[in-house]
């Protein structure tokens, strides 16, 4: 399996690390490291170089009650980064935005994947998203970054996601979108209480398997929930997540912790593989 994003192929044969890089001052937990323009380019070459095989760009915090960012503000934190990044790396570079505008301007300025929080549902998106023709990654979230850890609710969680995606997916084909640029993500977080991120994560392999799944645990608080630790005190149990998820099938782990989850996915993939890697 391989995704062309833009030019630049992401390898999905075996379990691949996407690297966060926010330009946000307020993102739970790396909120205003790399807002300048020079910090962040350096950062995101230290991702590749320790093994991120993908570089995700946001300019807009999606942390439960996270206030709203223009358009115009988004597009000025990430346009920038975006056009500076596109030449310099190897590797793919993601534009982490609902926004159809930002989605446009990104992949003008060399941005190869849209990752939608709200997997197309925003004005214009699905129709943006189409016309690009890059790879698109759908996610699924029970209300908005501004209520959805209010009361989250859910018969069946697992299944209640993956009837939520399979419908995302099939709306964007028939907007025009390739069924073979299409990612999914089931949102750890996004809208789930404890006890349902554990259920997504137990139950990943029930989620449409047509596609490729990518997954964003890093440093959330579903793992400091359960090891009582503060956000930079999580990698451990980020890595034991990740480790579970692509045993489960994940293709794209999203991590702000690159190098040490290049390693756990390394000795993941071998195990799968029989030790033949």
């Amino acid at each position: 399996m391989q995704l062309d994003c833009a030019g630049k192929i992401l390898d999905l044969s075996s379990p691949k690390v996407m690297g966060v890089l926010n330009v946000t001052p307020d993102s739970f937990s790396d909120g205003g490291q790399w807002v300048d323009l020079s910090p962040a380019i350096e950062h995101a070459q230290q991702m590749v170089a320790a093994g991120a095989a993908i570089i995700d760009v946001g300019g807009e915090s999606t942390r439960p009650g996270a206030p709203e960012v223009s358009i115009e503000d988004e597009l000025a934190r990430v346009i920038p980064l975006i056009e500076a990044l596109a030449p310099q790396l190897a590797v793919p570079i993601s534009v982490d935005t609902s926004k159809a505008e930002v989605m446009r301007a990104a992949v003008a300025a060399g941005a190869g994947l849209i990752n939608d929080v709200c997997a197309l549902q925003a004005p214009g998106s699905l129709a943006a998203a189409a016309e690009l023709q890059v790879p698109v990654c759908l996610m699924h979230m029970q209300g908005t970054p501004r209520t959805m850890q209010s009361a989250p609710s859910y018969e069946n969680v697992v299944r209640e996601v993956a009837d939520f995606l399979r419908a995302r997916a099939v709306a964007a084909e028939q907007a025009g979108v390739r069924a073979d640029q299409i990612v999914l993500d089931p949102g750890f977080g996004f809208g789930k209480t404890l006890a349902h991120n554990y259920q997504l994560l137990a139950g990943l392999q029930q989620l449409p398997p047509e596609y490729p799944w990518l997954v964003g645990m890093s440093r959330k608080r579903m793992l400091g929930d359960v090891l009582d630790q503060p956000v930079n005190k999580r990698l451990h149990g980020g890595l034991a997540a990740a480790t579970i998820a692509a045993i489960k099938g994940a293709s794209i782990v999203r991590t702000h912790d690159v190098a040490a989850t290049v390693d756990a996915l390394k000795i993941t993939t071998a195990t799968l593989a029989g030790g033949d890697h």
